[in-house]
């Protein structure tokens, strides 16, 4: 079981680069929309962040509740900014903004949150 958390949160890391990685290539390369890499990102966080949260640790090395909510949200609120605004030719400063903020807050919750 800990080779398979161990792929789950290698995926998990990929689509925490692809996400973070595309808003700031967009950011600096033109007009700011969602582009493929932050699509597949955050499809792939969301996916591999529910499967990490299944019981696949030894008793008492589960990650609390709370922590398991929070970056649910987090993750549901960035996934759905994406895909909703995947089609536009030009997405707002602030939305674009946000998409970057809360993938950084949600590697924060993972990292500060014991």
């Amino acid at each position: 079981m800990e080779a398979l958390r161990l792929i789950l949160l290698y995926a998990h890391l990929i689509g925490f680069a692809l996400l973070l990685g595309g808003v700031v290539v967009q950011y600096v390369s033109g007009p700011l929309r969602i582009n493929p890499p932050m699509l597949w990102g955050a499809v792939t966080q969301l996916v591999t962040g529910i499967a990490l949260a299944a019981p696949l640790r030894d008793e008492g090395e589960e990650p609390s509740g709370p922590k398991l909510g929070v970056k649910l949200v987090i993750a549901l609120m960035i996934f759905v900014m994406v895909f909703f605004s995947r089609k536009r030719e030009v997405v707002n400063k602030g939305h674009f903004l946000a998409i970057g903020g809360l993938t950084l807050v949600n590697a924060a919750v993972a990292v500060f949150w014991r």
